[in-house]
C-alpha cells in the first residue's frame, strides 16, 4: 500500500528565466483529500551565464543540448543537496520540472532539460522528472500540468490564475477541470524590461510611467492564438516568432511598450475570466506577475466586482508551482493520475514522469 504522507522537494524553473524555485513540503492524503504544508522555500537567481545558456538552448545542436541537459541536471542536484542540508529536512523524493527548451506539442515535441539521473546522483535522492512527455505522446498539449494541483489542493476557488512567464488559467467548466495558456506574461514584460537595463519591471513602475499605444495594442490583441479555443499552450518559440517582431518594429519608447504590454496582458486575462466564470467568484492569483502591482491593478480595472482577484501570501505566490510539482511527483509514485486529458486534449488521463534512482 502506498504511503499517505510524504515529505517532498518540488523544483521549478519557469520560462521567464527568473531562477530556480524550491519548495520542501509535507503532503498528506486523507479521507478529505490532499493537504499540504510548506516547510521551507528558497529561490536561486540565475546568474548571467545561466540566463544566457538557458535562453540560447533552443538554438543548440542536439549534442550540445544533451551536454547542457547533463550539466544543468548536475547543477540542480547540487542546489537540491545544499538546500536539504541547510534545512536539515530529508525528503522522500524530489519532483523536478526542469527547464523547458522546446514545446511544440503539435509536432509531438516537448523538452525539459535537467537530467533526472544526474540530479538524483548529486542529491542522493530519487527523482521524478520529465512530466510532460507522456501526455504529448498521447496527443495532448503536455501543458498546463498545475491544474491537477489546483483541483486537489485549491479546489475551493472558482479559478486559479498563474502569472509566470506565460499566464494560464485553471477552472471547472461544465463539470470538469479545464486549463490552458492565456498568453505571455512575464516573458513579455521581462523581455522589454531587459531593454531598459532591468531584470524585471519592479511593481510595474516603468509601465505605469508609460502610455498605451493603440496600434501596438491592437496588433498584440489580434494575434491568432487569442482566437483559438482550448486546449492550447504556448512556448518561447511562439513568443519569438509572433510577439518579438511586433515589439522590435515599434518605434515607441520602452516605457510605452511596457504600458501597452501590461494593458494587453490584463485585457486578455480579463476577457478569458469573463468568458469562463459567468457566476463570478474568487480567482487565486500566483506566480511572479502577482507581485506586479500595476498589472494587478489593471487586471482588476478590467473585471466586474463579481470576479475577485485574490493574491495570497508571498510564499504561496512564489512557490505554488514548485509545491504542485511535488504533488505531481507523489501522484506518479502512487501510480495515480497527475495529468488531466480534459486539460491537455490527450487521448486519456495519465500518470506522467520518469523516475531516477540515486547511484
Amino acid at each position: 500500500m502506498p504511503s499517505n504522507t510524504y515529505t517532498a522537494l518540488g523544483m521549478m524553473s519557469g520560462t521567464s528565466l527568473d531562477g530556480l524555485d524550491m519548495a520542501l513540503c509535507r503532503l498528506q492524503r486523507s479521507t478529505k483529500g490532499w493537504q499540504y504544508e510548506l516547510l521551507a522555500t528558497t529561490s536561486i537567481d540565475y546568474d548571467e551565464q545561466w540566463r544566457q545558456q538557458l535562453a540560447g538552448a533552443i538554438n543548440l545542436p542536439a549534442n550540445k543540448l544533451d551536454e547542457l541537459d547533463r550539466i544543468y541536471g548536475q547543477w540542480l542536484g547540487k542546489q537540491a543537496a545544499a538546500f536539504i542540508q541547510q534545512t536539515d529536512i530529508n525528503p522522500d523524493f524530489i519532483a523536478s520540472h526542469g527547464h523547458t527548451v522546446y514545446h511544440q506539442p503539435h509536432k509531438g515535441i516537448t523538452r525539459q532539460i535537467g537530467d533526472g539521473h544526474e540530479l538524483a546522483r548529486h542529491a542522493g535522492i530519487q527523482v521524478v522528472y520529465n512530466f510532460r512527455q507522456l501526455d504529448v505522446s498521447l496527443g495532448g498539449q503536455g501543458a498546463p500540468l498545475v491544474p491537477v494541483g489546483d483541483e486537489l489542493l485549491f479546489g475551493n476557488y472558482a479559478a486559479c490564475l498563474n502569472l509566470g512567464g506565460i499566464a494560464n488559467l485553471s477552472c471547472r467548466w461544465r463539470g470538469t477541470r479545464i486549463a490552458f495558456d492565456i498568453g505571455p506574461a512575464n516573458m513579455l514584460l521581462n523581455y522589454l524590461a531587459d531593454q531598459a537595463g532591468q531584470l524585471y519591471d519592479n511593481n510595474g513602475a516603468i509601465a505605469r510611467s508609460g502610455r498605451i499605444d493603440p496600434a501596438l495594442l491592437a496588433m498584440l490583441d489580434n494575434l491568432p492564438f487569442f482566437r483559438q479555443s482550448f486546449p492550447k499552450s504556448l512556448g518561447y518559440e511562439w513568443f519569438a516568432a509572433q510577439v518579438k517582431p511586433l515589439l522590435d518594429s515599434s518605434k515607441i519608447t520602452i516605457n510605452d511598450k511596457l504600458a501597452t504590454a501590461v494593458a494587453h496582458i490584463a485585457r486578455q486575462i480579463a476577457a478569458t475570466l469573463l468568458n469562463h466564470l459567468p457566476d463570478g467568484g474568487e480567482v487565486l492569483t500566483t506566480g511572479g506577475g502577482a507581485f506586479n502591482r500595476y498589472l494587478i491593478e489593471q487586471l482588476r480595472e478590467n473585471l466586474p466586482a463579481s470576479i475577485r482577484i485574490v493574491v495570497p501570501d508571498k510564499e504561496l505566490v512564489a512557490f505554488k508551482e514548485a509545491l504542485v510539482f511535488a504533488l505531481l511527483g507523489a501522484l506518479r509514485l502512487r501510480g495515480e493520475v497527475n495529468c488531466y486529458a480534459s486539460v491537455t486534449g490527450a487521448a486519456r488521463d495519465s500518470s506522467g514522469g520518469d523516475i531516477a534512482l540515486p547511484t
